[in-house]
């Protein structure tokens, strides 16, 4: 960690400036992988915090019903610029809260074996797809199918990585990545293994400026404020190529073994299938995956989760039947609060500790949500919130 968050490596810094529990973080990962601390690569940490009740956050005696339902203290919000909150991310609170109350929720932590088949399942039934369009059908047939099929067949893939992310396949992280691997197959662009580093720390470092890089930088931003509807019409269109491309930008990583073997693999497979099923073929996947990302019913979850709708709440929890499609992603604050529970199992948290999610806002329509966000003339790129990263 003090590689990747170089502010850590020097002692001499105000305690304050950091997460308030870095050192015992930092001390438990080293005898987790019982290795040597210079040994520890910063990913690997990542690994192991995620894998715990040890996410950097307050003391668990720093409760407030105020950070349960919200982003904090904010300051006050100026045209071409972001929500800027001055406190923690409330989910690490929340969760503290709800374990004291309701510790029965840690018995459902632990993988979901369904994960697998449901994968395989997806993965073939896009790919013989895939073959059938591409030698039998139109080109017009093979982008209608590819957004209203493809679609939702991709976001599913997308949201398998993401459950994998967490290890909520198999017990093993080895397993999960190699299933990542199957999944990341029929979206043609190699993406599960990077996916990862940088969604754990989404997790940890959740508003952190120039560290979760979910939140468009400020030039993005700025960019795409400028032509009111229109260019937010654009960048809904792109915004899975923009969530892609602004973490190597912005926060480049060292590539390892498991990025090199992501890339041969995937890069292996595309010429494979182009070879034996035709480029036509392969032009379905990519027009399923960047149809399904843009204006889909099922890419709104991209934006309902963290943008701000009202201003104070910096995450959204989506209760509607495309929660089925994308393993119940749409659970997002009880995802936040429990990254240990599978998607399978998100209901039941909010069932059990009800009090804590009703008075919290939520969306019912992804659709909607797209359509608010390029409509109302108070939404954009800028509606995130963010705090100064940890320096």
């Amino acid at each position: 960690l003090a590689a990747h968050f170089p502010a850590t490596a020097n002692r001499e810094a105000p305690h304050q400036s950091l997460p308030p529990n870095l050192d015992a973080a930092l001390a438990f990962a080293n005898r987790k992988r019982d290795t040597p601390r210079r040994s520890l690569t910063p990913s690997a940490a990542l690994e192991i915090l995620a894998e715990v009740d040890i996410f950097f956050s307050p003391a668990p005696h720093c409760f407030s019903t105020h950070a349960i339902m919200s982003s904090g203290q904010l300051q006050a919000k100026t045209s071409g610029d972001f929500y800027w909150s001055k406190d923690e991310e409330p989910h690490a609170k929340r969760r503290r809260e709800i374990l004291a109350k309701y510790p029965q929720i840690k018995e459902l932590y632990g993988p979901d074996w369904t994960t697998c088949p449901q994968i395989f399942a997806v993965v073939s039934a896009q790919l013989c797809l895939a073959v059938y369009l591409g030698n039998h059908a139109s080109w017009g047939v093979l982008l209608a199918v590819a957004y209203v099929f493809g679609g939702f067949a991709t976001a599913n893939l997308f949201l398998a990585n993401h459950e994998l992310s967490h290890n909520l396949a198999f017990k093993s992280n080895a397993a999960n990545r190699v299933l990542g691997l199957v999944a990341n197959l029929p979206i043609g662009i190699p993406f599960s293994v990077a996916f990862k580093k940088y969604h754990l720390e989404h997790h940890l470092f959740q508003g952190h400026d120039h560290v979760d890089t979910d939140i468009p930088t400020k030039g993005e931003a700025r960019l795409f404020s400028m032509g009111g509807a229109a260019l937010k019409v654009v960048w809904v269109i792109g915004q899975l190529l923009f969530y892609a491309i602004r973490p190597l930008f912005l926060r480049p990583k060292p590539m390892g073994k498991w990025d090199a073997l992501n890339l041969v693999t995937q890069l292996g497979f595309d010429l494979m299938f182009m070879k034996l099923a035709g480029p036509r073929a392969f032009a379905y996947l990519l027009a399923s995956v960047f149809l399904g990302g843009g204006l889909h019913p099922i890419a709104g979850h991209f934006i309902s989760e963290h943008y701000v709708f009202a201003p104070g709440q910096e995450t959204y929890s989506y209760y509607g039947p495309l929660n089925i499609f994308v393993y119940n992603v749409g659970y997002h604050n009880e995802h936040h609060d429990f990254p240990k529970v599978p998607g399978s199992r998100l209901r039941q948290v909010r069932e059990i500790a009800p009090e804590f999610y009703n008075n919290l806002k939520f969306h019912t329509s992804w659709t909607k949500v797209i359509v608010d966000y390029i409509t109302d003339p108070s939404m954009g790129p800028f509606s995130r919130t963010l705090r100064k990263k940890v320096e």
